[in-house]
């Protein structure tokens, strides 16, 4: 699968390309990511309450750059080699020059994303979003903004890529719920352009 098939029934486009590391790769970039960024947990303000993340959450990014949502505002540490080489392939990919990326590391079934969208105004209008997965499988679910009963999903496996572009944000929403099945850790690399940041030469 890959630019072939858009995932998306209406609007937007989303694709998936699964094996796009190999098995040695995704081991040696999963136990060096995993141990290597700085992970914290945050709180933040949902439905009026403060509560913590149901993950752990890092930004790495060019100097200067943060990023804000949800109430929380985290300031980018240095790129690593490991982080330099996946963006590499994924801007050769995608034809995007990416600046900064928001990690996520799901400890088990019980850590979770709700329903969003990454639509923050210092990605721009119509962001390309190239989210990388390692280890567990995790389902990522799709729903429509304004027709919510307009559904679809896809499993994120370990070394796969979903690159999301064009309405993608501003027309879908997406998450990924817990679940009751055990389920193994996983770490979610979003690569993003803040547009407010200068631009390298590729």
């Amino acid at each position: 699968m890959g630019f072939d098939r858009n995932l998306l029934p209406k609007e937007g486009e989303s694709y998936y390309f699964p094996n796009l590391f190999d098995a040695p790769e995704c081991d040696q970039l999963f136990t060096f990511l995993q141990t290597e960024v700085p992970w914290v947990q945050e709180p933040i303000r949902l439905f009026g309450k403060t509560v913590m993340q149901p993950r752990l959450t890092a930004l790495c990014g060019d100097y200067g750059a943060s990023y804000r949502y949800s109430g929380i505002e985290m300031i980018a540490s240095p790129w690593n080699d490991a982080l330099e080489q996946i963006r590499d392939r994924l801007e050769s990919i995608s034809r995007t020059e990416f600046n900064v990326i928001l990690l996520n590391l799901y400890r088990d079934e019980k850590d979770s994303m709700g329903w969003h969208s990454d639509d923050e105004k210092e990605l721009g209008m119509d962001p390309i979003i190239a989210s990388v997965s390692f280890g567990a499988t995790r389902r990522f679910h799709f729903r429509h903004r304004s027709e919510k009963s307009l559904k679809t999903f896809i499993d994120l496996e370990n070394g796969s890529l979903l690159l999301m572009r064009g309405a993608t944000q501003a027309a879908w929403q997406h998450s990924i719920p817990k679940e009751t099945k055990s389920r193994g850790l996983r770490l979610n690399l979003t690569f993003r352009t803040l547009i407010a940041l200068k631009r390298r030469t590729l």
